[in-house]
């Protein structure tokens, strides 16, 4: 069973209050750039290796990290000025988007098509997706397992509130599973990883098929229009090392571990999932939109977002240079 102190190994200081700096004026050029960064990808390898520091260096830019356990607080320091980029999964940035968050989409990466698992105990009495229902499933709220929850149960036509919802941190959710306080976890990688491991838990379903992967690269609303080189330089360079990255996953395993605090082979299992390619660095396109809208007008109608959003009003398009 994947334990507290694992879990929070994880978490790092990341649990702990986090004291980021306070918002620049905005439109202002910026010296610095202050990236969230969270413990997977090809952004916790940059940070590992310090490529972004190297490619930002002619601009006169030096380079800020602030670690988070997931993508609602970051983009919650990222909406307030307090970030200027990071990564996130699909659920975050409409719940930003809906609060008013001063962000803007500016590019995207491809997780692998199981970066998400929903896990149970071992011996529990639950063999199938439907089985879930009238049972306590653990996500945290606004964040891609969300979506991930709800997509497994509407694949067997199950709704929300057919299941009781338990809104956890991975941190917390990793305890609760281990007390037997909640039934089932939905969860991403790395923890997921860690936990499927762990011979006391039992993997119920991957995302695979359930839900389509993508990832976001969100900038700070002010800070992208007064930078946008910086931001194309970011992009292009995750692009490069990810590339590189993928032909390397043993070398690639070793680098994440290093900065992760996760075991290698343990990482090893996050970089071979189907799909898993680290160089699928893009700026917004049309179909990520499409996606996110579908996803925002889901969520809306199942009366989790308040309002309903247009997406492609916080989508930054670079001017052709």
């Amino acid at each position: 069973m994947v334990t507290r102190r694992q879990t929070l190994g994880l978490i790092g200081a990341a649990t702990a209050a986090m004291i980021l700096p306070v918002g620049r004026t905005a439109n202002a050029a910026a010296s610095t750039i202050r990236i969230g960064w969270q413990k997977f990808g090809i952004l916790a390898i940059a940070k590992q290796q310090g490529v972004l520091e190297k490619r930002l260096a002619s601009r006169g830019i030096s380079v800020e990290w602030s670690e988070f356990s997931s993508g609602p607080p970051l983009l919650e320091a990222l909406g307030s000025n307090a970030l200027d980029f990071g990564p996130t999964g699909d659920v975050p940035p409409l719940f930003a988007q809906a609060a008013g968050g001063n962000l803007l989409y500016v590019g995207t990466y491809k997780p692998p098509a199981a970066f998400h698992g929903i896990l149970v105990h071992k011996d529990a009495p639950i063999q199938k997706i439907e089985d879930l229902k009238g049972k306590k499933v653990a996500y945290k709220r606004g964040s891609s397992a969300h979506n991930f929850a709800f997509k497994a149960l509407a694949s067997v036509g199950l709704m929300p509130d057919d299941i009781e919802g338990v809104d956890l941190p991975p941190q917390d959710a990793g305890a609760a599973f281990k007390s037997g306080s909640i039934d089932a976890w939905a969860i991403w990688d790395p923890f997921f990883a860690v936990a499927e491991a762990d011979p006391e838990a039992r993997l119920l379903v991957t995302s695979e098929n359930i839900v389509e992967a993508w990832g976001y690269f969100l900038g700070n609303g002010d800070f992208v229009p007064a930078n946008p080189d910086v931001i194309t330089d970011i992009l292009d360079e995750l692009a490069k090392l990810g590339a590189e990255a993928q032909k390397d996953i043993d070398g690639t395993a070793k680098q994440l571990a290093e900065i992760t605090g996760v075991k290698e082979e343990i990482t090893k299992v996050t970089l071979t999932r189907a799909g898993a390619d680290l160089g699928k660095v893009a700026l917004v396109s049309d179909d990520a939109v499409k996606y996110q809208q579908a996803l925002a007008d889901d969520f809306h109608a199942l009366k989790v977002l308040p309002r309903q959003l247009t997406v492609s009003d916080i989508v930054w398009r670079p001017k052709e240079s």
